[in-house]
């Protein structure tokens, strides 16, 4: 054995003895910290839902009512001509639903419609935040931030009175 790697002897261990290095290990990363350390750029962003899949969604939805209409026609032999007008009709009906149509509420949506979920949580804040009476330009520990800003011009105009004194004694 070289380097004193490994097994002194192979015999009854069931190898052959040879060492190879392990490819799977992972090595440290140097001066890698998995959360940012200064607390402004941890501020809460909301997830903006895509309009794009949002609108491919819907129509994927009319077009599966559609299909549904169609094969059912065709299964019950009605003529061809006849199933391109009930099924245009039905898809010029319901476009016109969805295009009226109000948001869903967030409810009845599963994991995996991410855009559908993004967009009704920005809904349900916007309504929140209507009902509270908060401004859309509120910023989260404005209240603070604005508290030190007064704390700190009454200390600057004491310091101005105390030296203002202390010139004219």
């Amino acid at each position: 054995m070289s380097s004193n790697v490994g097994l002194t002897t192979p015999r009854g261990s069931g190898t052959s003895g040879y060492v190879q290095r392990n490819l799977s290990h992972l090595r440290p990363r140097d001066n890698f910290s998995p959360y940012p350390k200064d607390l402004d750029s941890i501020k809460h962003r909301q997830r903006q839902p895509d309009k794009e899949i949002l609108n491919h969604d819907r129509l994927r939805e009319v077009e599966v009512k559609v299909f549904d209409l169609r094969d059912r026609l065709e299964d019950e032999g009605v003529d061809e001509d006849e199933i391109e007008a009930q099924t245009e009709a039905l898809r010029q009906k319901l476009l016109a639903n969805t295009n009226n149509n109000k948001p869903t509420a967030g409810r009845g949506l599963k994991p995996h419609q991410v855009h559908e979920l993004a967009k009704a949580k920005i809904d349900e804040t916007e309504k929140l935040r209507k009902a509270l009476g908060i401004r859309e330009d509120y910023e989260e520990g404005s209240h603070w931030k604005k508290q030190e800003e007064r704390l700190r011009d009454a200390t600057l105009e004491e310091g101005r009175e105390q030296r203002r004194r202390e010139g004219e004694a």
